[in-house]
């Protein structure tokens, strides 16, 4: 397993990674494409691969399939430029705890 980084998000989002040194960025246009995207970054290997929640939301379902047979690559959620989205539990709080078997903050 290579240890690196892939961003895969908005056109923005990608190039403010790429312009702090993630030298792997997936620029999604079309959502339709996003969950082929998706597919292919876990098969390359990533350690970590970020994306937006809307994406996150979006491929809910293909996400938790991804992540539960193994623990890397780690599924990063992040907000988009418009801001987080309201949502009944945290992405990142069941990341850390699936990760390390420990709910953190209550």
């Amino acid at each position: 397993m290579k240890s690196s980084i892939a961003v895969m998000a908005d056109e923005d989002t990608v190039t403010g990674f790429m312009l702090g040194g993630i030298k792997e960025g997936y620029p999604v246009k079309d959502m339709e494409k996003a969950g082929e995207i998706l597919e292919d970054l876990v098969k390359k290997d990533f350690s970590v691969i970020i994306t937006t929640e809307k994406i996150g939301d979006k491929f809910r379902d293909t996400i938790d399939k991804l992540t539960s047979e193994r623990a890397l690559p780690m599924i990063i959620e992040i907000p988009d430029k418009t801001g987080s989205i309201e949502r009944e539990s945290d992405p990142m709080r069941e990341l850390i705890r699936r990760v390390i078997g420990v709910e953190m903050v209550k």
